[in-house]
């Protein structure tokens, strides 16, 4: 039996592209209760990468997905060309993350019946879509995604939700915020919503060598902070072996 950790590198189709996913697996060969990581719209990067070795390395089966077809986006013209409208058609954040959950559900050491969703900006909006969409998930986390959906939609999520964002965050503002939890708390869903004081958006991204959009800031003890609130989230929610008597 392994006694650490393997990755590897999952191609498959979406949104008309072929997407290059990073999937990480746990030492053995049992099932384990799985995660899909989604990216900040810049798309996935060795951040997300290390985040699903990470989770691999507390037991979960881990995916970190694609969202450009195997292209990082540094240039932020680029970026917001293809986020702004994807952001804006449900029906695409849900077949990107659809893509990717069957990826991570074909996976043999997957449990396909306990998986959640985490995702930070763009990838946390495809989380909450697929939670909108239906699909059954253990709970969904974001960071940076206080996105809201068509209406009446949030009343499909049928698992807990947690959403972190930093305080000063220009592109989740407090009214964004403010609709985001109305939504929830509407639909009746079991939210939580962590703010994060003097926070910007992707707080939680360490720096990178090139142009940003305005308002993008690391602040690492927050990230920190918000990597546990993820980890605390899973533990709830997604334990690694589940208690019979629960």
């Amino acid at each position: 039996m392994t006694t650490m950790t393997t990755a590897r590198t999952v191609e498959y189709p979406a949104d008309g592209l072929t997407m290059i996913g990073h999937l990480a697996l746990p030492p053995g060969v049992d099932r384990r209760p799985a995660v899909l990581i989604g990216p900040e719209g810049m798309g996935l990067s060795d951040v997300e990468r290390r985040r699903a070795d990470a989770l691999a390395g507390l037991g979960y089966v881990a995916l970190a997905f694609d969202l450009h077809g195997g292209r990082y986006l540094g240039d932020p013209e680029e970026m917001l060309a293809r986020c702004l409208p994807l952001l804006a058609d449900p029906d695409r954040m849900r077949g990107i993350g659809r893509a990717a959950l069957d990826v991570l559900r074909s996976e043999p050491r997957t449990d396909p019946d306990r998986i959640a969703a985490v995702g930070y900006g763009t990838g946390g909006a495809v989380g909450l879509e697929l939670g909108r969409g239906g699909v059954s998930l253990r709970a969904i986390g974001t960071v940076n995604a206080t996105t809201t959906g068509r209406p009446g939609e949030a009343a499909r999520i049928r698992c807990p939700v947690w959403a972190g964002v930093g305080s000063e965050d220009p592109i989740m503002p407090p009214a964004q915020r403010d609709a985001f939890t109305a939504e929830m708390r509407d639909a009746g869903v079991d939210w939580r919503l962590t703010v994060y004081g003097g926070a910007l958006h992707a707080f939680h991204h360490p720096p990178v060598a090139h142009r940003v959009v305005p308002g993008v800031g690391y602040h690492p003890r927050h990230a920190r902070r918000a990597w546990r609130d993820v980890v605390d989230l899973l533990t709830e929610c997604l334990p690694v072996t589940e208690d019979p008597g629960a």
